[in-house]
């Protein structure tokens, strides 16, 4: 039905496309990126060479004298839009490169803004290492500066700031609304239009209301966002993002399996949302016998208002102004207005906004929409000439079209692929206009009937059910992502095989080698990444998950299905994948060593599918909104959250946990504050010796100098087959506490290419140095210790495919044999004044 439409909205009359406006475009486009990415002189020059095109074509270059009208019309579009380039564009780039506040940013000064609220504030998470930010939940809010001053002096500045706080200072705040805060300068990435980044102090003071039709859209936001709370968690959180674009409440599970299995565009409001709106009403208006214009009046109502209530992003925008161009062209009964519509909307869009054309949003949302009207229609005729239902054959085509246009893009973007993103695609497609529409009526119900946006949404529940469904089997399945050159390099690289594939599909006599060459390509690959033969394997005791940068540790009880988890990483979805692979169904304690984000991130997945028994932390509560995060996950599940201090020991029947650390609650209790220092947090970690079937393993969590020290001096005995290197191998390792640990095995969990520089070299030389085999979850992938002929050994099943860094799919190495002494007997302390102390009888199990 989408296809049928489009072919007679854009007027693919035997395959005829009207191209007059497309030079225009490419000049208003090409000027905004060059002058982004190399200065303003770019887009002066860019501007020029589109005036001098111009009256190349005006004056010279003119077709048949039938078309000498329509092309002359085409060159006044171009040097109209090669003017507004070299003038508009160059003088807003040089602006900004010339922006006090830029200048200002360099310096990391102290300012006092005025501004006006672009966007809407949008969650992110720092990285939990008591950076900038201070490991705090912040939102990023956009705003365009009106007045700035510092220290008393006034900054000539109109540009456009990016704003950095907490929540709860900045959550409140609403498009178009005036308010004063105070921030603290830093320089911001170059090739965009923001002139700096501010890092707020303190909430913002509002000196107005936003306009009324911006409260009440975000009023109807919050409605919708609540009415769709009758559903479970995932598709709560889901529905919104559908409908509005609001991933607000997206679990951060489901956000990455849409990603990875390529339906992510679903959640990003684009054309396509548009188009089913609009759809909706003009079918509806037909039903109820409106002529034409009167039903392109309602449409253009229903769109105006759905491009409100969504905001202003690039690819909404785009959608948006192209939808205004077809209900124009309907109006005046034209067709072929597809390809002049996108056109019109990369103009003015690129014209009132120069940023934009270096927008992943846009770009990816402008190259969708060419392939689909270009390509899209003459494949899908070709099919119905082969025998195909034409529903069928436009199911078929559009994913596939969609899926190559974008594909290079993404790959030099995001440096990876999605293999499943076609049949994902395929899958979902039925239920995604039903499900928008649904959505958009439950939105506008919402804040005036809310029983009946309730019903709606419910009505809608199956649909979103569905959507995740196809998500989560599409992302879990084998060799889903494959990892690709990122940059323009690997770009080129893979829009190169796009034109191969496609082109070799086209002519007969190349079918059979680009068939031979596709199986080639899956022989060879597909064994490393679909068969994975012995994981988990036999007798493990002990599994490092590889979750990227953070800590994720699984430990056998036993007895089958059941193990103890020691921190769950910075991403749910990778410690659940963990979990399932090693078939764990019962988990009686997780241990959380600390509450930084990389540690404690993947809590909520443990939960999924599985028995908890207990969330075990340390005296630590800071930063405070991951305190708050796990105490309301574990209460939402009926899971009590318990305190362990030096002196505790759990057992299970194959495994005893014994806390060592931190020894002091009364004094890392530095409880509430989200501005904690990072290293503070750090050493206040839980520090875990473990006894397994492959002998003892010390668990480290983050802990640093101070906290190494301390371990040293309190006398413990540190010695352990199996060390978990502190901190994921930082150089703020004491060599002393590695040789009191003496270790066979060291295992660094940490993420590939990681800005930190773990592991350190030094820190890897000193564990080599004393006979230990080093194992790394950014080259190994999850890391099993199992025993081999008695002794400790390694099996690594290799990095999962969306990382970049290499890695066999399946080795077994026990370290050397040395001379050492061997480990006594394992001394459990008595308990010290002062602190609580669990013997063998606190077994916990659910």
């Amino acid at each position: 039905m989408v296809l049928r439409t489009t072919h007679a909205a854009t007027g693919t009359v035997a395959g005829r496309h009207d191209w007059r406006l497309v030079p225009a475009a490419a000049t208003v486009w090409g000027g905004s990126a060059l002058g982004l990415l190399w200065g303003w002189w770019a887009s002066l020059l860019c501007g020029i060479t589109g005036c001098v095109a111009a009256m190349v074509l005006w004056r010279w270059w003119v077709p048949r004298d039938r078309e000498r009208r329509r092309w002359r019309s085409a060159a006044g579009a171009l040097a109209v839009c090669g003017v507004l380039t070299a003038w508009l564009t160059a003088a807003r780039l040089h602006i900004v490169e010339h922006d006090g506040l830029r200048v200002q940013a360099r310096d990391g000064v102290d300012v006092t803004l005025t501004v006006v609220v672009a966007q809407r504030p949008r969650a992110v998470h720092s990285d939990g290492y008591g950076g900038r930010a201070g490991g705090a939940r912040s939102v990023l809010v956009p705003v365009d500066v009106i007045a700035a001053v510092s220290e008393g002096e006034r900054i000539d500045s109109r540009g456009r700031v990016l704003l950095i706080g907490p929540t709860e200072d900045l959550s409140g705040v609403v498009v178009g609304q005036r308010v004063t805060v105070r921030a603290t300068l830093a320089p911001f990435r170059p090739h965009e239009m923001t002139v700096a980044v501010g890092y707020v102090r303190g909430p913002p003071d509002a000196e107005g209301e936003a306009p009324w039709w911006q409260r009440s859209t975000e009023s109807l936001r919050l409605a919708f966002r609540e009415v769709a709370g009758v559903l479970d968690e995932e598709s709560a959180g889901l529905l919104p993002g559908l409908v509005v674009g609001d991933t607000s409440e997206l679990p951060s599970r489901v956000e990455q399996e849409f990603l990875d299995a390529g339906m992510s565009h679903l959640t990003a409001v684009s054309g396509s949302n548009v188009a089913i709106v609009c759809g909706a009403v003009l079918l509806l208006a037909r039903a109820f016998r409106c002529g034409p214009r009167s039903s392109a009046v309602l449409a253009a109502v229903a769109l105006v208002g759905f491009v409100a209530i969504v905001g202003y992003e690039p690819s909404v925008l785009r959608a948006g102004v192209m939808g205004a161009v077809g209900l124009l062209a309907l109006v005046l009964g034209r067709r072929g207005s597809a390809l002049p519509a996108l056109a019109v909307a990369v103009c003015v869009l690129g014209i009132l906004d120069p940023e934009m054309a270096v927008s992943m949003g846009f770009v990816l949302s402008v190259v969708a929409t060419a392939g689909l009207v270009l390509v899209a229609p003459r494949w899908s005729r070709a099919l119905s000439r082969r025998g195909f239902p034409r529903v069928a054959a436009d199911a078929l085509v559009v994913p596939t079209v969609a899926f190559l246009a974008t594909a290079p893009v993404i790959a030099g973007m995001a440096g990876e692929v999605s293999l499943v993103s076609i049949v994902a695609n395929l899958l979902a497609a039925p239920v995604v206009a039903p499900v928008t529409v649904l959505g958009a009526v439950a939105a506008v119900l919402g804040p005036w009937w809310r029983d009946a946006a309730v019903l709606v949404v419910q009505v809608a529940g199956p649909g979103v059910d569905w959507l995740v469904l196809v998500a989560r089997h599409a992302a879990g399945t084998p060799g889903a992502v494959l990892s690709w050159p990122a940059g323009w390099w690997g770009a080129l690289l893979a829009a190169l095989v796009v034109v191969v594939l496609v082109g070799g599909l086209r002519y007969r006599r190349t079918r059979s080698v680009v068939a031979v060459l596709v199986v080639l390509v899956l022989v060879v690959t597909v064994p490393t990444r679909l068969f994975r033969p012995g994981w988990p394997p036999d007798g493990w005791a002990l599994v490092a998950c590889d979750v990227g940068q953070g800590d994720a540790f699984v430990l056998a009880t036993g007895e089958p299905g059941r193990a103890v988890v020691v921190d769950t990483g910075p991403d749910p979805l990778v410690v659940d994948r963990c979990l399932e692979r090693l078939d764990v169904e019962r988990v009686p304690l997780v241990v959380l060593s600390h509450l930084h984000a990389d540690h404690v991130g993947g809590l909520t997945s443990v939960f999924d599918g599985r028995a908890v028994g207990a969330v075990a932390v340390g005296p630590g509560r800071s930063p405070r909104w991951a305190w708050d995060d796990v105490v309301d996950t574990a209460a939402a599940r009926g899971v009590p959250v318990v305190e362990l201090a030096a002196g505790d020991r759990l057992t299970w029947s194959a495994l005893r946990l014994d806390v060592l650390a931190p020894d002091a609650p009364g004094e890392v209790t530095v409880a509430a504050a989200d501005d904690v220092d990072g290293s503070e947090v750090n050493n206040a970690s839980v520090v875990l010796r473990a006894t397994t079937a492959v002998g003892r393993v010390l668990l480290t969590g983050d802990v640093e100098l101070e906290a190494q020290a301390s371990l040293l001096a309190s006398g413990e005995d540190l010695r352990a087959e199996i060390l978990k290197v502190p901190h994921h191998g930082s150089r703020y390792t004491l060599r002393e506490f590695l040789s009191a640990a003496a270790p066979r095995i060291a295992i660094a969990s940490v993420g590939p290419d990681n800005s930190y520089g773990h592991p350190s070299p030094m820190i890897l030389r000193v564990l080599r140095s004393g006979g230990a085999l080093v194992a790394r979850t950014d080259t190994d992938g999850d890391t099993a210790v199992v025993l081999d002929e008695g002794h400790p050994a390694v099996v690594r099943r290799g990095p999962e495919p969306r990382r970049r860094s290499p890695g066999p799919a399946v080795t077994l190495r026990r370290p050397a044999r040395t001379a050492r002494p061997p480990p006594t007997a394992a001394r459990w302390p008595s308990g010290r004044p002062g602190h609580r102390a669990r013997r063998a009888s606190s077994t916990r199990r659910p």
